[in-house]
């Protein structure tokens, strides 16, 4: 792979306002190992999708599945919470959340926000949708940085490298837009650009990244587009392919892919990297779904056989499967009990040991031990 198949950012020290458009020659994908890996990944891929079609309350799965994956891509971005910290401010939903777990939070809401976005606009990608994730996660009104805006991406940590710059996205306004509206060309244009829709996520991946529209919320805007970008071509009816847990687990070659494209032109490591990351996380959603749903359904089980008989169980067993901490609040909120009944019903599940009370800041609430050992795996 040479500049002459892809124009290479000449200086990281300058913005790269000619970042060439997509698409990429198809001397970089077409090839055996890319081909081979999308297979494998397109396979996965389907059977998730076929797993969970099935399942009656796929918000279950989104419900808890996607909080894992908010926790994940804020930590790449060295945004960190604990599990006890998120699954309580999850079921507290107040103002008085703060920190971290109000980070991650934020980004689960752009996922939902997201979604219905493009379910409004039929799949449809435009500029505004980019900006309307970017702020959601963020919680600013700032779109497109402006023109003055000094914007340099510098290699973290504390080696002696630490510090240096490793790439400038392009600057000014008017450059940024036009990228941006080409990208948005080569996402909704399945005529011009027939492309499959794996390759296409990972290219438009990079590209978003290296246009590097926003100050602040680039890498998790990214992130969250993957995910929209598979359920806007029908590869999945629900957002519960997450790849964030994969590019933490590999993160230095997540960057080191991104580099190599804009500096030695080498797209078919980044398409590699982006497949096994599809493959991977689809096989391991596949196997949590089994988990959780196989754990709801056991406990259903137990539940309708003790002799105490809880009403409507299965609507009290399917709310504690939706998220890992649950207060009375909630099965008073959704109309399931009066709060005696409510308060009841989750003190005898903690007797049944099916849940574990604890008190947090003064408040009760209750831990769904099966579901948190889940998806604590």
């Amino acid at each position: 792979m040479s500049e002459k198949d892809y124009k290479i950012n000449p200086d990281r020290n300058l913005p790269w306002n000619g970042l060439p458009d997509l698409p990429i020659s198809e001397s970089f994908y077409r090839n055996v190992e890319v081909l081979e890996q999308l297979g494998e990944a397109k396979a996965a891929l389907a059977r998730l999708h076929g797993r969970s079609a099935v399942i009656p309350n796929q918000a279950m799965l989104v419900n808890t599945i996607s909080l894992q994956e908010a926790k994940a891509s804020s930590e790449i971005e060295n945004i960190f919470t604990t599990d006890d910290e998120l699954y309580k401010a999850y079921s507290d939903q107040s103002d008085r959340i703060q920190g971290g777990s109000k980070e991650v939070l934020r980004y689960r809401e752009a996922l939902w926000s997201g979604y219905e976005y493009l379910q409004k606009a039929k799949g449809r990608f435009d500029v505004a949708y980019f900006e309307h994730v970017g702020k959601v996660v963020k919680q600013v009104g700032e779109g497109i940085r402006p023109d003055f805006a000094h914007t340099v991406i510098k290699r973290g940590g504390s080696g002696a490298a630490a510090g240096k710059v490793v790439y400038t996205p392009p600057k000014g306004r008017k450059v940024i837009d036009e990228k941006l509206n080409a990208l948005v060309d080569f996402l909704n244009d399945e005529e011009k650009y027939p492309l499959d829709p794996l390759l296409k996520m990972a290219m438009a991946h990079f590209q978003f990244e290296a246009i590097h529209p926003f100050r602040d919320g680039n890498g998790r805007t990214g992130r969250v587009f993957n995910i929209h970008y598979l359920t806007s071509r029908g590869l999945l009816d629900v957002p519960i392919l997450f790849l964030s847990r994969y590019i933490l687990q590999h993160k230095d070659a997540y960057y080191s892919g991104l580099s190599g494209v804009s500096q030695r032109g080498d797209w078919q490591t980044w398409l590699m990297f982006m497949l096994r990351a599809v493959e991977n996380t689809a096989n391991h959603t596949f196997d949590k779904i089994n988990d959780i749903v196989s754990s709801r359904d056991a406990v259903l089980k137990f539940v309708q056989r003790d002799k105490r008989n809880f009403r409507d169980p299965e609507r009290l067993v399917t709310m504690l499967y939706n998220q890992p901490y649950i207060k009375v609040k909630h099965l008073v909120e959704a109309g399931l009990y009066a709060e005696n009944t409510a308060r009841d019903y989750l003190n005898r599940l903690c007797e049944l040991q099916v849940l574990e009370k604890k008190e947090l800041e003064g408040y009760h609430y209750y831990l769904n031990v099966e579901l948190y050992g889940i998806l604590s795996e």
